[in-house]
């Protein structure tokens, strides 16, 4: 597996975004929210994903784009467990919601969280 995240990995459209945010389903575990839907158009990605760190919370740019930075390296590292577990195509929006920025170990356990309890709510999903 090649650990990248490519330009078709990415969620830019706003259509989709809108859709993400109105009909979207969260998992929370603090400091990140995850808001996740199935994607059902066509797409080369199985998984898109963006990135988001509110201006309410981290003022300055320069941090908001540090922690976006992080929160990109963490998925890109770490995508494999997504990938092996899911079977339809999904968009992803991972929102930053701390007031303080944590170190990139700090920030590596809590995704890692987010991402069992995602895996077990979709399995859950599935059996219902």
């Amino acid at each position: 597996m090649r650990y990248t995240l490519g330009k078709d990995e990415k969620l830019k459209g706003r259509k989709l975004i809108e859709l993400l945010f109105s009909e979207g389903k969260r998992v929370k575990s603090f400091p990140i929210q995850l808001i996740y839907i199935k994607n059902n158009r066509e797409t080369a990605a199985a998984i898109k994903a963006g990135f988001s760190v509110p201006k309410r919370n981290i003022k300055l740019a320069v941090n908001r784009n540090r922690i976006k930075r992080m929160l990109r390296e963490v998925y890109r590292l770490n995508k494999y467990k997504f990938l092996d577990n899911l079977k339809e195509p999904y968009v992803f929006m991972f929102i930053y919601m701390a007031k303080e920025e944590l170190n990139y170990t700090e920030l590596e356990q809590t995704f890692h969280k987010v991402c069992d309890k995602f895996l077990t709510k979709i399995k859950e999903d599935e059996q219902a």
